[in-house]
């Protein structure tokens, strides 16, 4: 009897797991299927991926250090503390924790050769983060946040991760032709983009009142929608990054 319980609760870990894995790897596929020119090798992108598993390592210290040295300054309790806590502390952490792990395995990769290529390697990345994030959530609350964190979480971190990988692709093609200055200009952008998309989901996420619920549903709805296009029109204009 104790046999058939335990095998039925590892079952059901493995759904849950499925449950949180599923709508990352659509994300995955259909990016990666929009990479027209010359698809990036598995070996990369599964590199990518354990990057954005590890991400969520750095960010969680991050968020540690910075949670504990916000409440030492701003009460808690102060719509102050949920700004910065939300723009600064979390969104900061989360996405230069994303950008550090993709920097260090793709700008100086023969492989990234396409200006696309950032958009696939900073959304593989973030998807990472998310799946791994996702997993941890579910085997703690269950089915309910599965089915929650698909439709919400999933093309948030998608999304963040498409407008950071244009202007990554955009900062290698910068770099390939001398302009370290643009170059530099345009990773900071999209730092700063994805800091503040996702600065935003966490604020409207955590609005208690019905009126909130209905700006974060809009808010997530209009990011996908925009994101979706903006993965388009990058694949269609993808060119290969030539030096000069």
């Amino acid at each position: 009897m104790l046999f058939f319980l335990s095998q039925a609760i590892l079952a059901y870990h493995w759904l849950l797991i499925i449950a949180a894995v599923i709508p990352a790897i659509v994300m995955m596929v259909k990016v990666y299927r929009s990479d027209r020119i010359e698809k990036e090798s598995p070996q990369l992108l599964w590199s990518l991926i354990v990057g954005g598993v590890l991400s969520t390592l750095l960010a969680l210290i991050e968020e540690t250090v910075g949670q504990w040295i916000l409440a030492a300054l701003i009460p808690e309790d102060s719509p102050a503390f949920n700004i910065i806590m939300f723009f600064v502390v979390v969104a900061i952490s989360e996405e230069t924790s994303k950008y550090i792990m993709m920097k260090s395995r793709t700008w100086k990769n023969p492989e990234f050769n396409c200006q696309y290529d950032g958009v696939v390697y900073a959304l593989f990345t973030s998807l990472g983060f998310a799946l791994w994030e996702n997993i941890s959530y579910v085997l703690s609350y269950g089915f309910s946040t599965a089915l929650v964190r698909a439709i919400t979480a999933i093309p948030g971190h998608a999304s963040f991760g498409v407008f950071m990988g244009v202007f990554y692709g955009a900062a290698k093609k910068a770099s390939a032709n001398g302009d370290e200055k643009k170059s530099r200009l345009l990773r900071f952008v999209g730092i700063f983009a994805a800091v503040i998309m996702h600065g935003a989901y966490d604020y409207l996420a955590t609005m208690a009142d019905n009126t909130g619920s209905w700006w974060f549903l809009v808010y997530m709805i209009a990011l996908f929608i925009v994101a979706f296009i903006t993965v388009s029109k990058a694949s269609q204009k993808d060119t290969f990054i030539q030096k000069g």
